[in-house]
């Protein structure tokens, strides 16, 4: 029997959700049916929407896809403006203010405290310059994902941009693929250095040449969720660029057509890999779905990935100054938990036209990069005072940290996750010295299993847990260590399980110190994770009291906003109107 979703899906669906929703916002918060909350709130994420957490009710994140993370000249401005007018909370949040957008590992954008009667005064203003929720969320094509600096990159083999415009011009709003079991996922890049990070996606492009020619090889199945990851698999498929629409097609109407609608926890692309293999994939793909006889493989560039993989050589993220292949440089800006402040976001606006073409690109390392800065512009630029914030050459762990958005706003989530990375990075930066040779460090905080952080493909990955400690329920953290991508990935081996969240600095210090006194010549921290057993690994973690503080350790799951000075449920201000004054109680 489909799945309830997929019942509610049956009834509206897809691009028809833009007129329900319409008149919802006309009508305010109380026009949605509360017996029908959870069939609309599913509904709503076709465009972007999903609704906040309990206690927060009339609220939602909104959602905006960059295809690539490209951001053209002027959208910059308008997407602070909107999370400056609009993305505004009744309680500000400590480390951040009252307003900000957060850049996230999928190169796209969030905005939170949204109000359904703004909706349309929000779409109006981000599809006059260009951008759209269309498809951000939901059982559909996601933002698509690549080199950030496709098209400007030296390193680049093929311009991957051109293919991502079109796939995403393609595959967005085409009712043909617009009902799929779950999410589908896909990354294309033409550069040397594995930042598409085709490995965790349900589709992947990756550059290959095959007699002469520049195109992709073909991988599936990638994921990261439910405790399940997998590495996308190969299926011995190459093709040229002007192909790999066909291809995207075939993949994802095959996905249409035999994935899971029954079980939701199976309707992904990497559980059908499981049950087919890589052969039976491409037949099915081939004899189906395409009507050209698909290439075999090229030869890859796999060997020279750099990106994420704990290598300590070449590109493992953007940041810094590079230069592009026109002689222009451009700059990456490292953007601590990818959460930067509205009033910044529309300087740094200004600064990207100043100093550059006006665009700035988003990583998959939620960090943003102003391009096309001329050489003679770049010391102004960097010397900008917003850059002492944002800066292009940060502290380690400053730069390696990543966080998904957790109890603040997320429903699944079991921890505090932004504010707790955020003064774990500060802490590590003054307390922790890594080897001289070692400028990477990955430190991925992910507030439950459903792995938006990406915590598998760290050095050091945290997943949200809860225990107890003198005797009080606390939040905690498992620790994984050694997750890293490139030609040969892996996942994190997890050796300590539910540490409280205040002694996870003291661990990692710990593990820092034990694998420079324990390394054998100049092996890298991720070669020394995997050298070793998941027993010495946990004995060299160490969880340890220290002077850090933290003050998230009550179970903020169970408050209204974990920040808020009154923060039990009964305390929340939820729903509210357009106006974000309390409705009546039904009571």
């Amino acid at each position: 029997m489909p799945s309830k979703v997929e019942k509610w899906k049956d009834e509206v669906y897809g691009n028809e959700i833009r007129e329900h929703l319409m008149e919802f916002a006309e009508k305010g918060w109380d026009a949605i049916p509360e017996d029908e909350h959870d069939a609309w709130f599913e509904r709503f994420k076709w465009w972007g929407l999903y609704h906040q957490r309990s206690g927060q009710e009339s609220y939602f994140m909104m959602r905006i896809g960059t295809p690539n993370g490209v951001i053209k000249p002027g959208q910059l401005e308008v997407i602070g403006e909107i999370a400056k007018e609009y993305a505004t909370g009744p309680v500000d949040n400590p480390e951040f203010g009252e307003a900000y957008c957060d850049w996230t590992t999928r190169q796209s954008i969030q905005l939170h405290w949204i109000k359904l009667e703004d909706i349309p005064e929000i779409f109006e203003k981000l599809e006059a310059v260009g951008l759209g929720t269309q498809q951000a969320c939901g059982d559909s094509w996601r933002n698509i994902v690549g080199c950030p600096v496709a098209g400007k990159d030296k390193h680049e083999h093929v311009d991957a941009w051109p293919v991502a415009e079109d796939l995403h011009e393609t595959f967005k709003g085409n009712d043909d693929y617009s009902n799929l079991p779950r999410k589908w996922k896909v990354a294309i890049a033409g550069c040397d250095e594995g930042c598409g990070q085709g490995d965790i996606n349900d589709l992947a492009f990756e550059p290959a040449e095959k007699d002469g020619e520049l195109g992709f090889n073909v991988r599936i199945g990638g994921g990261l969720s439910r405790k399940e990851p997998r590495l996308a698999r190969d299926i011995d498929v190459w093709v040229p660029p002007e192909q790999a629409a066909d291809v995207a097609h075939g993949m994802s109407s095959l996905f249409r057509d035999y994935g899971d609608r029954e079980d939701r926890f199976n309707a992904r692309i990497k559980f059908l890999m499981d049950e087919w293999g890589p052969e039976k994939m491409r037949s099915v793909l081939q004899e189906e779905y395409v009507d050209f006889e698909l290439p075999t493989a090229g030869e890859d560039m796999r060997d020279q990935y750099s990106y994420n993989t704990g290598s300590q050589d070449g590109h493992n993220d953007h940041v810094g100054i590079h230069e592009q292949k026109d002689g222009n440089y451009y700059i990456g800006l490292n953007v601590l938990v990818g959460r930067m402040g509205a009033d910044d976001v529309l300087e740094l606006a200004e600064l990207a036209d100043e100093y550059g073409s006006g665009e700035v690109r988003l990583t998959q390392r939620q960090n943003i990069i102003v391009t096309d800065v001329p050489e003679e512009n770049l010391d102004e630029f960097t010397s900008e005072p917003l850059l002492e914030n944002y800066s292009p050459d940060p502290s380690p762990f400053m730069r390696g940290s990543i966080a998904c958005t957790g109890t603040e706003y997320c429903s699944l989530s079991i921890v505090e996750t932004k504010n707790r990375q955020v003064r774990y990075a500060r802490w590590l930066k003054d307390n922790v010295e890594l080897p001289e040779d070692h400028k990477d460090f990955h430190i991925h905080l992910s507030g439950c299993t459903a792995s938006c952080a990406q915590p598998q493909i760290a050095d050091v990955s945290l997943r949200g847990m809860k225990t107890r400690k003198d005797g009080e329920p606390v939040e905690a953290l498992d620790i994984g260590l050694g997750g890293g991508l490139g030609d040969d990935p892996r996942f994190a081996d997890w050796v300590e399980m539910r540490v409280p969240a205040d002694e996870v600095p003291g661990a990692i210090k710990n593990l820092v110190n034990n694998f420079e006194d324990a390394r054998e010549g100049g092996e890298t921290f991720r070669d020394f994770v995997e050298d070793r057993d998941e027993e010495t690994l946990a004995e060299m973690v160490e969880p340890e009291e220290t002077d850090y503080h933290d003050p998230y350790m009550h179970n903020t799951k169970m408050t209204w906003y974990p920040y808020a000075e009154d923060d039990d449920m009964q305390s929340s201000p939820a729903p509210t109107d357009g106006s974000g004054e309390p409705l009546p109680s039904d009571d």
